[in-house]
Formats: C-alpha cells, sequence, structure tokens
C-alpha cells in the first residue's frame, strides 16, 4: 500500500510539471509550440505486464538451442548447458554432470540473484503443481512439481539416482549460504 500512495504521488508530480511546462511556454514563450513541449515528455510505454513476458519469452526461445527448461509459471525459459562452474551458472542453467539428462532423475542449478543470468530467482514463487517443461534434443517431458524444500548446502540426497522421471531444480537461499532451495517435479502421466 505504502508503494502504491508513493508510485501516484510520483506520477502526480509528473503530470503537475508537465501541465506546468505547457502552460509556462505557451502564454510566456510564443516561439515554443506545443508539439516541441511535449517533445521533453518521456513516452509511457503501457503494456500489459502478460504481453510483455509472453514477448520476452517468444524471443528467448529463438536463442535457446536444443537444451532448455520452460516454467511457465514464473515465465522463465533458459538455456542449459553441461556442469555446475561458475562459467556456466553466468551465462545459462547448469546440469549436474553426474544426474540423467533424460531418464531418471536430471539435475540442474541456477543462480538467483546477483549474476547478469540470475535463471532461477523466482524459484520461491513456484508451488506445488506448477509444471516444468524440459527439452533435451528431440527429448521432451513435462514435469508437475511435487516437492519444495529448503536444505542444507551438503545434503546431495535429492540429486540421487531414481527409476523414477523427475527433475530436480536447486539454488541458492537467499542471505542463508548454509541452506539451497531445491524443488523437485515428477514426469506428468499422459
Amino acid at each position: 500500500m505504502i508503494y502504491s500512495n508513493k508510485f501516484i504521488n510520483f506520477i502526480s508530480l509528473g503530470l503537475s510539471l508537465i501541465i506546468f511546462s505547457i502552460f509556462f511556454f505557451h502564454f510566456f514563450n510564443k516561439n515554443v509550440s506545443i508539439v516541441e513541449v511535449s517533445s521533453f515528455i518521456p513516452k509511457i510505454d503501457i503494456v500489459k505486464n502478460d504481453d510483455k513476458n509472453e514477448e520476452i519469452l517468444q524471443k528467448e526461445k529463438i536463442d535457446l538451442g536444443n537444451w532448455y527448461i520452460e516454467i511457465p509459471a514464473i515465465s522463465l525459459c533458459a538455456p542449459i548447458s553441461e556442469g555446475t562452474d561458475s562459467n556456466t551458472l553466468n551465462t545459462k542453467v547448469g546440469h549436474f554432470v553426474d544426474t540423467a539428462v533424460e531418464t531418471g532423475n536430471i539435475g540442474l542449478a541456477g543462480h538467483n540473484r546477483g549474476y547478469e543470468n540470475n535463471y532461477f530467482q523466482n524459484l520461491k514463487k513456484l508451488k506445488k503443481e506448477d509444471q516444468i517443461i524440459y527439452t533435451h534434443d528431440n527429448f521432451k517431458k513435462i514435469y508437475v512439481v511435487n516437492k519444495i524444500e529448503i536444505i542444507d548446502n551438503s545434503n546431495w540426497n535429492y540429486l540421487k539416482e531414481s527409476d523414477e522421471n523427475k527433475i530436480t531444480l536447486i539454488t541458492c537461499v537467499e542471505k542463508q549460504p548454509q541452506y539451497r532451495r531445491c524443488v523437485q517435479a515428477v514426469e506428468l502421466e499422459n
């Protein structure tokens, strides 16, 4: 509520300045036209958030290559690369080398803040039953979130091999370096 009041006050102040400028130039300086004054006013891009997210998703989808993850609930569409070293995670979502690539337990890691690409920044917004779409070459599966946990940073149990097809996403927990956020999803039954 506080932020919306500040935003409304900011907009009101901006509009007041614009109206004052128009009247000032119109009445006191006959050499300046309204068109010239309006060129000083920044253009406001009013686009529905959903439309903008969809546009971004479509643009990013073009550059994903043949290995990527999509999570519609948080408007995520990110390329995946082998490894979880800092060079990989700075540009893509990283695949834990010792986990499955197509069948079994697929383990992925990503940054959530402080880097140029923070693909997992909104993992904390995921809820059970949200879908995760995973694509590797011609392989594509849809998973449904069934576990959301905060785990110890040395707990690798969620990345163990499995006969069940699932995907495990891991990222840091803000301001708690001893913990990791773990989201796990199981394959959606057809």
